[in-house]
């Protein structure tokens, strides 16, 4: 019943999108030569798209598995086409308005509005002028925009960070999805060489690895083990490191899990399964704990309590891994755990978005999902950090978004200074 509920929807908003669409491009070119031709190709093409995406829908568990890079193309090629059409409608609609209005004036005053067909020529140039630079966008994200990697450099100044580990630089990783891509492509090697080439003191990869299952991650053990840090590298488990979204029994997810774990391993990486490890250094010491995916609306495994048993968090700096940033505001913020600073990804900024820090513009269609979506937070005397992703999953490409390696540097001091 939730599928058919879904498929109504869909078909219901695909419609309006269409329908808006076309009739945007009908108003300007419908008395055209080779208007009619074009319609049938339109739609004929349009159609195609629609069929395979619902297609797509059905047998999206069966297909993550068995026809990835099918599912990929549909995808890419489905945003593609309606992330533009979604941003022309808008305008489409608001000059459909403007012909209710001007139809109510007229049956009122018995002519039209002075200028009216102009300024509606005017919006229809408009809305196929966004569409088009929205769609340029939606290619470069696809075939380049996944691929930008930036290096974001962020400080975390609280007065609890001990001298001995002031200026640790720690390289924060998340959201490979290693399953999205097609191969190990170059790209995506230069992006973790220049991990290295930031000399961390520690790198920590904050969940999500694969998509699906664990030998998504074979082919990139050799690269991942090549990074190195004084301190180590470690790691936790995503909402999708649990083989939770495929056609998969108890056994497969288990095995799956037992496997992913080991090229963890075999990568360097020590997985914190909700456990700590303490670091002491001159007689100081800084905490680095980790839990298991918890995360509101998807998997709870994570226990905080037990992984900060022992651990003399209450008295040290710590720091906790935990994939999911709503862990942070439902079990640690407002000093419900002792906890300075908490390291998150999951939400990939959507994977779309605009920033454009000077202006203090920040946005995501994350955002009507996550109050904390990408970047620093600060509540109090604790701190979020929100990765944007390192890979892609869904739509394979990232508009507006860049694939983020992070580097936070621990500064001693007062941030309400």
């Amino acid at each position: 019943m939730k599928m058919l509920v879904g498929l109504l929807f869909l078909v219901a908003f695909f419609g309006v999108i269409e329908t808006l669409t076309y009739r945007s491009l009908w108003k300007v070119y419908h008395t055209s030569s080779w208007w009619q031709g074009a319609s049938w190709v339109w739609w004929s093409i349009h159609g195609l798209v629609w069929v395979a995406f619902v297609a797509a829908f059905f047998f999206w568990p069966e297909w993550r598995a068995t026809h990835p890079v099918l599912l990929r193309t549909i995808m890419a090629i489905t945003f593609a086409l309606l992330i533009p059409k979604m941003f022309l409608s808008v305008v489409q609609l608001v000059d459909e308005l403007r012909g209710l209005g001007m139809w109510a004036w007229l049956k009122y005053h018995g002519r039209p509005a002075e200028g009216s067909m102009a300024r509606g020529s005017f919006l229809n140039y408009v809305a196929q002028g966004l569409g088009g630079l929205v769609m340029v966008g939606m290619g470069y994200g696809v075939t380049r925009g996944k691929y930008a990697y930036k290096v974001r450099e962020v400080e975390v100044q609280h007065p609890r960070v001990p001298r001995a580990f002031e200026g640790l630089r720690i390289v924060q990783l998340s959201d490979a999805h290693l399953g999205s891509f097609d191969g190990t492509p170059e790209p995506v090697l230069k992006a973790l060489q220049k991990v290295q080439a930031l000399q961390p003191d520690v790198v920590l990869f904050t969940g999500d690895l694969v998509n699906e299952l664990a030998d998504e991650a074979e082919p990139w053990i050799e690269s991942f083990a090549a990074l190195e840090a004084p301190l180590g590298k470690f790691s936790v488990m995503g909402n999708h490191d649990y083989a939770d979204y495929g056609p998969f029994d108890k056994s497969d997810r288990e095995a799956s899990i037992a496997k992913l774990k080991d090229i963890q391993a075999q990568m360097g990486f020590r997985m914190l399964d909700n456990d700590h490890v303490v670091w002491e250094k001159e007689g100081e010491r800084l905490v680095l704990a980790g839990v298991e995916n918890w995360g509101k609306g998807f998997r709870q495994s994570g226990d905080l309590e037990r992984a900060l048993a022992g651990s003399g968090a209450e008295s040290d700096f710590t720091i906790l891994m935990s994939h999911d940033p709503t862990h942070f505001e439902l079990q640690v913020m407002d000093d419900k755990a002792p906890v300075e600073l908490t390291l998150s990804g999951h939400t990939h900024g959507m994977q779309m978005g605009i920033e454009i820090p000077w202006l203090g513009v920040k946005w995501s269609p994350s955002s009507f999902s996550y109050k904390r979506w990408g970047g620093l937070y600060r509540e109090g005397q604790q701190y979020l950090h929100v990765n944007r992703g390192f890979g892609v999953l869904g739509f394979p490409g990232r508009v507006g978004m860049p694939p983020e390696i992070t580097v936070l540097t621990l500064v001693k001091g007062n941030p309400e200074a």
